[in-house]
């Protein structure tokens, strides 16, 4: 998939059958504006309907400076409360397009991810994030609270106390803490970052892309179930995939010793 219709995004296939959707508002340091949100739900719920051939999605921004700063506050500026609430409007359902999202995304952090970009890369299956990264949710020093999923996804990745100190702190803190802590998965040097997250992007597209899948939606949904009812969900997600040619070409491909040839049926 690759559409240079957008404004605010720019697409790319940088390696089979995985996206590179690249945040591209660079003097603005990929703040995300109404336009930028409406292209993004755009974008996340295309691929949600009709993936095509893409079968991983690495986030990233565009330029050296900053994955992104969140809601463009000039944009806010002399905002009434309606204009800001029907704004927010899109901002939630982009935020839930990204989650909802059924090909795997992977954070490229290569800079900056603040407020509203630290809730976006938070909203990712997982986070590799450039040596020079800074992370931060500064809502609260700005009167408001994180509103794009920047409550439930940090704590569910750090845990509650973690979360409550950096939320009500706004405090930054940088990628090695990040790593620390479990929000980041991996550190890499920035000049590396985009090649190395690109090899873990093909190698999951070179998986079996319907397994991949349903082993993403048990994982995600199971940790929000019960253990009984997680692993009754998991069986479910595993009888999808048991009738499929992926799963006949897996085994054979296993047994002649051979690369499989994976197609998504």
């Amino acid at each position: 998939m690759t559409d240079n219709s957008y404004a605010t995004l720019a697409l790319a296939n940088p390696r089979p059958q995985v996206l590179q959707l690249s945040l591209n508002r660079p003097d603005s340091a990929n703040a995300f504006n109404t336009q930028m949100a409406t292209e993004l739900i755009l974008c996340f719920e295309t691929l949600a309907l009709d993936a095509g051939d893409t079968r991983c999605i690495v986030l990233t921004g565009a330029g050296e400076r900053a994955f992104c700063a969140g809601g463009d506050l000039k944009e806010r500026g002399g905002m009434s409360d309606a204009a800001w609430r029907a704004q927010h409007l899109i901002f939630e359902r982009m935020i839930r397009a990204v989650i909802d999202c059924p090909v795997p995304l992977i954070a490229a952090v290569n800079g900056a991810a603040v407020g509203g970009g630290c809730e976006l890369a938070c909203a990712a299956d997982f986070i590799y994030a450039a040596d020079s990264a800074q992370f931060a949710m500064t809502e609260t020093s700005l009167g408001i609270i994180p509103g794009a999923g920047g409550t439930q996804n940090l704590a569910r990745a750090l845990g509650e106390r973690r979360a409550k100190e950096l939320i009500l702190s706004a405090r930054r803190f940088d990628a090695a803490e990040a790593y620390r802590w479990g929000l980041v998965n991996e550190v890499f040097a920035a000049d590396k970052l985009l090649e190395e997250v690109l090899q873990v992007a093909s190698e999951i597209a070179g998986n079996a892309p319907l397994a991949v899948r349903q082993a993403k939606a048990a994982i995600h949904r199971g940790l929000q179930m019960s253990l009984a009812d997680g692993l009754a969900f998991e069986i479910e997600a595993y009888n999808r995939t048991v009738p499929t040619a992926d799963r006949r070409e897996g085994v054979l491909a296993f047994n002649e010793n051979r690369t499989p040839n994976f197609k998504g049926e």
